[in-house]
């Protein structure tokens, strides 16, 4: 018996020598409770993406900061270029960012974006919506302008909610006052229609003010109606919000919960939210995405978030109610270097993007091993 299964392993390793393609980019696969999780790139020679997402075309869509929009084919990585956007400015965390594509994309296939460019010398953040016509964008319309840029703290998170409204991050743009500053752009989520018109049930008439009081919010999700947000501490305090309508999120006035000093006083008169998690020292965390599929069964009802300074992907898990955080668990630690965004396939695969530079950056693809 042992004969013929040391056997059938040395013909079983002849047969792979022969036939199987070495993965060069694959490391060991990580093993969980519940599952095996085998991890690959899928893509490489990328330019500091910021957004990847699922499309309702089977394929990755991406934004690099330089101005550029590409699909990817998620079977054999192949990157399929759309647009490159001339009147981008990429300068330090600035550029390209943030991309949502329409919910009704087959009979609606309308794309959103937001950039940075040059508006007569100042620095500045718009949103466009283009029209996608099978081979590339076509029919720009600036939906938003105006709103101040930075080359750090430009936040540039977009999601559509389920009654399809579009919300848009925008960090303090390096001015922190700004966020408290009702008058200003900067340290907001904004919430406008998919023509660019200001909803009726705004906040402010008139205004697409959303929540204020953010220094640089880099996540955005959507949870059935709930919305989640990631977002960015200064020396303390990274934070995991869930976004409610007219709220205070404190910045620069709290940091993180309401606990120390004067915060406490500023959050009662101010009503201010407190996040559902905080991290001291700061982790740098940016893209977030909702995992619920059965195929990585332990992550489910979890928040996927990709983590820039710490180098990792971490696994929020959640409450059934989805209002506490129950538990977080870290994956990839320091394998890929800076993760800047994650996706989550229909299928329950998982999709990362990294964030290092040099024309070097990858799509890695994380998933159940077979």
């Amino acid at each position: 018996m042992r004969k013929w299964i040391a056997a059938a392993i040395i013909a079983s390793g002849i047969f792979c020598f022969i036939n199987c393609k070495k993965n060069t980019n694959a490391v060991p696969p990580v093993t969980l409770g519940d599952a095996t999780l085998t991890d690959v790139v899928i893509t490489q020679n990328l330019s500091f993406p910021w957004e990847i997402l699922w499309g309702p075309d089977d394929k990755l869509w991406i934004t690099e900061r330089g101005g550029r929009i590409s699909r990817i084919n998620p079977t054999d990585g192949v990157i399929i270029p759309l647009l490159s956007i001339s009147d981008v400015v990429s300068r330090g965390e600035g550029g390209l960012l943030g991309m949502v594509l329409h919910p009704d994309f087959a009979t609606t296939p309308e794309v959103f974006v937001a950039y940075n460019y040059d508006k007569a010398g100042v620095y500045t953040k718009k949103i466009v919506k283009y029209t996608y016509n099978g081979t590339t964008l076509i029919n720009p319309i600036v939906l938003m302008d105006n709103i101040p840029a930075s080359n750090i703290h430009n936040g540039t998170r977009l999601a559509i909610s389920p009654d399809k409204k579009l919300f848009i991050t925008s960090g303090d743009a390096s001015v922190s006052s700004r966020a408290q500053d009702m008058t200003s752009l900067a340290g907001k989520i904004q919430r406008i229609n998919l023509d660019g018109s200001i909803p009726a049930d705004n906040p402010t008439a008139g205004s697409a003010l959303w929540t204020f009081g953010h220094r640089n919010p880099q996540g955005l999700v959507f949870v059935g109606d709930r919305l989640y947000s990631s977002e960015h501490g200064q020396n303390t305090d990274d934070e995991i919000n869930i976004i409610q309508k007219g709220r205070n999120f404190g910045w620069p006035n709290v940091e993180g919960f309401c606990d120390t000093g004067s915060e406490p006083s500023f959050c009662t008169i101010n009503n201010v939210a407190e996040p559902i998690k905080a991290w001291s020292p700061t982790i740098a965390p940016s893209g977030i995405d909702y995992y619920k599929n059965d195929a990585i069964p332990q992550w489910k009802n979890s928040l996927l978030l990709a983590v820039l300074k710490d180098s990792e992907l971490l696994q929020i898990k959640l409450n059934a109610a989805g209002d506490k955080v129950e538990a977080v668990n870290t994956f990839y630690k320091g394998t890929y270097g800076r993760l800047r965004d994650v996706a989550v396939s229909p299928q329950g695969d998982v999709y990362m993007i990294t964030s290092n530079g040099g024309n070097a950056d990858k799509i890695i693809k994380v998933s159940k091993a077979p």
